[in-house]
């Protein structure tokens, strides 16, 4: 892999093709840009990927930045065998920083997802499978289910999503004092930001971004420990 260059910003090229792809979603347009994708998208996802890594690493132990397309950034291609839109191309970034080995989307992990004009950043998991499911009712319904509780009391800036289920699980009283947590399927908690942050343009988005994933670490860790606790048994 070639090197990376430090982050100094997303730059007005890289929100142009952001906002190029939307306006002429096609498989030609794309291939005449294709430089411009991988030096303005691919190259600033890198770049920014290395950055935050760097900065967070202290903060989510094993915390994992793989700079690279299918690592920590998302492919830009859609898969369309199964929708109605067959527009080939997202129109927005996504990059994710996973906890844990395996496949990065069936981990925890901070999430970013920027379009021209906005930017969504948020941490958890979207998603359980049968085992994490089990475990994650396991510890939410135990009394490690109030540390849960207290790390979303700190979040109230952010929106904590995942709830799923319109009753408690079986095996669970239905008044339980954590009932609503126990309807989840998933757990992740984010925030948008609209317009697009004046920091996204320089080195400061760094900060501007971390500093969020500081707040949601606890929670990340939290998940992070369900799914391995899922593994284990």
């Amino acid at each position: 892999m070639a090197k990376i260059a430090a982050f100094e910003g997303f730059s007005d090229a890289t929100l142009s093709f952001l906002d190029g792809v939307a306006a002429n979603n096609t498989r030609e347009w794309f291939d005449v840009h294709r430089g411009d994708y991988k030096q303005h998208f691919v190259g600033a996802a890198q770049s920014f990927v290395v950055a935050i890594g760097q900065r967070l690493a202290p903060v989510v132990p094993g915390l994992r930045a793989e700079p690279r397309v299918n690592g920590s950034i998302f492919r830009l291609n859609r898969d369309t065998r199964f929708s109605r839109d067959k527009t080939p191309y997202k129109t927005h970034m996504d990059i994710m920083w996973h906890v844990g080995e395996g496949r990065s989307r069936e981990l925890p992990g901070f999430f970013f997802r920027m379009y021209p004009h906005s930017v969504m950043l948020g941490a958890g998991m979207h998603g359980f499978d049968k085992n994490v499911l089990a475990a994650y009712r396991e510890a939410a319904g135990s009394s490690d289910g109030a540390r849960l509780v207290s790390i979303l009391s700190e979040l109230s800036d952010y929106d904590v999503g995942g709830q799923h289920y319109k009753r408690v699980p079986k095996g669970f009283d239905a008044d339980h004092p954590r009932g609503d947590l126990l309807k989840h399927n998933a757990m992740h908690a984010g925030i948008e930001f609209s317009p697009l942050p004046a920091e996204a343009g320089s080195v400061e988005f760094v900060d501007f971004v971390a500093d969020h994933f500081e707040t949601l670490a606890p929670l990340l860790m939290w998940v992070s420990e369900v799914v391995t606790a899922s593994r284990t048994k």
